[in-house]
């Protein structure tokens, strides 16, 4: 697949480093020749310096023969007229653009992006995509990554093994057999730095992350046969009152409205704003770093601290004093990969990567075949997919125990007509089942292969 990416910046340079790990044709365009310079030292693609919606510039980069554009510059303008120069001038098929601004997204004015207007294919919204990911955290406590699959019928839940937990040293097979009513499998494990997809003869180990997918109403009972046994939380503290914090508490304002938000923001206007806006939630003005502003927000009698301004080193210093004034769990916003593997270490119970949420949101629709939903855990190491079987694929209509599948890859629940079901050996899939399976880095291509649609199909 011919690639080009406008934007080099921390999501371009991921999107660029995951597809050309997979051998496709990427090209990279950006103002900064900086980060061109950066992409050319350290990954395999072409790079340009230039204005991403200028024509010469994409025509540089071979827009006449792209599959696809992928517009993630800063600027929602440029993304768009990116997506509407590749259109217009290229027929680039596929167009998929980064629009920050809400105004654009309003249901009102839904048909700018049709084709006969701004042709844009898919819109990636960096505040929507995190701020529903943190709320999908704060209703499950307990769990260190959560996703939703299938109609919102699946989860796929990280769950930490800590030494109390009781399924530590039990045969993953042996928990299905005491188990048999629960609607959930282990597909796949972090260890000592290391991901691996599970055997059901293989044990949990004390320290492990294991990745469960499950029905979404067997989700809580999972979380407590791990013991995880935490209560959701009812007074919650926002650092940073920005799109995503406002996108959060007035989520939960119509959501939960037992449940009490205080928001610490910095800048007096915006607080303004977003106090006129919200009609339970208690604006606080000043730094969430101010340890008395944290004690005037209650912080000592808080159940979750919540750090979502636009600053790493915020976020995890106010995390931080959080825990240490009294609130019970805490939740950080990081981009830097670089701080998110000592989190632990400080005393930071979860964490949120923005840049992974929207990589895994645009690798949905780079993905061949009928891959439905895309999900990228532990820094790319392996991808949650759930993918549509087709009569053709090779899937269908034979027993899961005489499956070829390949290694690396764990199916982890199938949903049926509305109904989910757990994968075991004698069940078949049927056509139009959507399967939602785990896979190693280096599988996912095979995942592709099996949910393409055959020649013979024809």
């Amino acid at each position: 697949m011919k690639v080009i990416i406008c934007g080099a910046g921390r999501v371009g340079y991921g999107i660029a480093e995951r597809l050309a790990a997979e051998d496709n044709d990427v090209s990279v365009i950006d103002t900064s020749a900086t980060l061109v310079q950066a992409i050319r030292d350290t990954l395999d693609v072409r790079s340009y310096v230039g204005h991403g919606a200028h024509p010469d510039v994409l025509a540089q980069a071979g827009a006449d023969q792209a599959d696809m554009i992928i517009a993630v510059t800063l600027y929602d303008e440029i993304n768009m007229v990116a997506c509407q120069v590749a259109h217009s001038i290229f027929n680039v098929p596929t167009k998929i653009a980064r629009i920050r601004a809400q105004s654009y997204l309003k249901p009102h004015w839904a048909d700018l992006f049709s084709r006969d207007h701004m042709p844009i294919d898919v819109i990636i919204s960096p505040e929507v995509e995190v701020g529903q990911m943190v709320l999908r955290r704060i209703a499950l406590p307990g769990a260190t990554d959560a996703v939703r699959f299938a109609d919102d019928k699946v989860a796929m839940v990280a769950i930490e093994c800590l030494e109390d937990c009781p399924v530590v040293n039990t045969p993953l097979l042996q928990l299905s057999e005491l188990f048999p009513d629960l609607l959930a499998t282990v597909v796949g494990v972090w260890r000592h730095d290391k991901l691996f997809v599970p055997h059901s003869t293989d044990q949990l180990e004390t320290g492990d992350l294991a990745y469960v997918v499950c029905d979404k109403d067997h989700v809580r009972r999972t979380l407590g046969l791990f013991g995880h046994e935490e209560q959701e939380a009812g007074r919650i503290v926002i650092s940073g009152g920005g799109n995503i914090g406002y996108y959060v508490a007035a989520a939960i304002e119509e959501r939960q409205p037992k449940t009490k938000v205080k928001i610490i923001e910095a800048d007096r206007d915006r607080a303004v704003v977003i106090a006129d806006s919200l009609s339970r939630t208690v604006v606080l003005n000043g730094s969430s770093l101010d340890q008395n502003i944290l004690i005037e927000a209650d912080i000592q009698n808080a159940d979750l601290m919540v750090a979502l301004t636009n600053d790493d080193q915020v976020n995890i210093l106010s995390s931080v004093m959080a825990k240490r004034l009294g609130c019970k769990a805490n939740l950080a916003l990081i981009n830097n990969p670089s701080y998110q593997s000592f989190t632990k270490t400080l005393g930071i119970d979860a964490h949120i990567n923005p840049r992974a949420v929207t990589i895994s949101r645009i690798l949905q629709h780079v993905r061949r075949g009928r891959i439905r939903a895309v999900y990228s855990v532990q820094k790319g190491s392996a991808e949650v997919i759930e993918a549509e079987a087709l009569e053709t694929s090779p899937l269908v209509g034979k027993p899961l125990r005489n499956l070829d599948l390949p290694d690396g890859v764990r199916i982890g629940a199938i949903y049926r007509d509305k109904q989910v079901l757990r994968p075991d050996g004698s069940l078949k899939i049927k056509a139009k089942d959507r399967v939602v399976m785990f896979a190693a880095l280096e599988s996912v291509r095979h995942v592709e292969q099996m949910f393409r649609v055959s020649l013979e199909f024809f």
